[in-house]
C-alpha cells in the first residue's frame, strides 16, 4: 500500500537523539496533549534509513593461478546515486569500507573486516584452508559499512561461470 499525503512531514531527528527513546503523545492536531484522546506511543528511532543500501552486482572470476576474484557495486542512499548518466555512483559517506563473509553453510569460515574498495581477492592458498581445495561456488555475506554501522547484507550463492586472466 502506498499512502500520497502531502500533510505527512517526516520526523526530524538529530544524529546525536539516534538511540535514544523518545516518548509521543499522538492525536489530533487541536487536542491538547493532556487530552484524552492523546495516546501515549514510545518509540527508539535507529538511523536505519540513513544507512547505506547493502551493495550490488557480486561477481566472481576464477583468475589462472587458481585464485577467486569477487568485485560488486556500492550502493548509495543519496538522491544523486540514482543516476542514469553518471558513470560512478556518488558517495554521500565520509569512507568507503566492507565487511566480507566466506561461508560454509550458516556458518562463516573466514571473515574479512573494513575492505576499503569493492573488490576482494579470495586466494587458492585461502580456499584451500577454508575448503580444503579450490572450490568451483562460494557463498558469501557482504555488509557495506555507514557511519551508522552495518546495514543488511548481500547474501548469496556465485558459481564460477569464467577465467580471468
Amino acid at each position: 500500500m502506498v499512502l500520497l499525503v502531502s500533510d505527512l512531514q517526516p520526523l526530524s531527528i538529530a544524529e546525536g537523539d539516534l538511540g535514544l527513546p523518545w516518548n509521543w503523545r499522538i492525536g489530533p492536531a487541536n487536542a491538547a496533549p493532556s487530552d484524552a484522546i492523546m495516546q501515549a506511543q514510545s518509540f527508539t528511532p535507529s538511523g536505519r534509513g540513513l544507512m547505506p543500501f547493502a551493495p550490488a552486482q557480486l561477481r566472481m572470476r576464477r583468475k589462472t593461478n587458481g585464485d577467486l576474484n569477487l568485485r560488486w557495486l556500492r550502493r548509495d542512499r543519496a538522491l544523486s546515486a540514482d543516476s542514469w548518466v553518471l558513470t560512478d555512483v556518488p558517495m554521500s559517506e565520509a569512507t568507503e569500507a566492507y565487511d566480507l563473509e566466506i561461508l560454509n553453510g550458516p556458518a562463516a569460515v573466514r571473515t574479512i573486516t573494513n575492505l576499503t574498495s569493492p573488490s576482494f581477492t579470495y586466494t587458492a592458498a585461502m580456499q584451500g584452508s577454508d575448503f580444503g581445495g579450490a572450490v568451483i561456488s562460494l557463498s558469501v555475506r557482504l555488509h557495506q559499512i555507514g557511519a551508522l554501522g552495518r546495514v543488511t547484507p548481500l547474501t548469496q550463492s556465485l558459481t564460477i561461470k569464467e577465467t580471468a586472466p
